[in-house]
């Protein structure tokens, strides 16, 4: 049991009690306090991103010849090491140094390239998204990109390995 006790001097005609103060409740309750609040305090959770990926299909089709998007239709992202973005809005058979370009991570920069992809496609409800990270690329970088896709409202892109044609040129320009 808990107790204050205070003693005070006896001093003249009066003798003066002892002040007893039991601390037991005080404590309880002060237990009870904690108990209470954590069971009543919300966690933070972590967030996530939902990414959905197409299961791999066991029996692959031929390639189709066509290509449905179209080269104006699409703007492709590569993620680079160092935190190097490049873009470019054509065929990868097309592809060279000039055509492929750089811009950095700033979310604006990203969405003015992609708003601009956009403005210049012919058929705007099909435009996408193409990101192809590299090897040298890191997940920030690649989250990153996501979030610029999404604040820029296209639900319309997908991920893929950079091509060979595309992974030739961008290594040339990071030389």
């Amino acid at each position: 049991m808990a107790e204050i006790i205070a003693q005070e001097k006896q001093g003249g005609k009066q003798k003066k009690k002892l002040i007893r103060v039991d601390m037991t409740p005080m404590v309880d309750l002060g237990f009870l306090l904690i108990t209470f609040f954590m069971f009543t305090t919300n966690f933070t959770k972590p967030n996530v991103m939902d990414l959905r990926l197409p299961a791999k299909d066991p029996r692959p089709s031929p390639p189709i010849n066509d290509n449905v998007i179209k080269d104006k239709n699409q703007v492709t992202f590569i993620i680079g090491k160092d935190n190097r973005v490049f873009y470019h809005q054509s065929n990868e058979k097309d592809l060279t140094k000039n055509n492929l370009k750089e811009t950095d991570f700033n979310g604006v920069n990203i969405s003015k390239v992609i708003a601009e992809a956009y403005n210049n496609a012919p058929k705007k409800d099909i435009f996408t998204v193409i990101v192809k990270p590299t090897d040298d690329a890191n997940y920030k970088n690649f989250v990153d990109m996501l979030d610029n896709i999404a604040i820029s409202k296209k639900e319309r892109y997908g991920i893929t390995d950079i091509k060979p044609r595309e992974k030739k040129v961008y290594e040339e320009l990071t030389k």
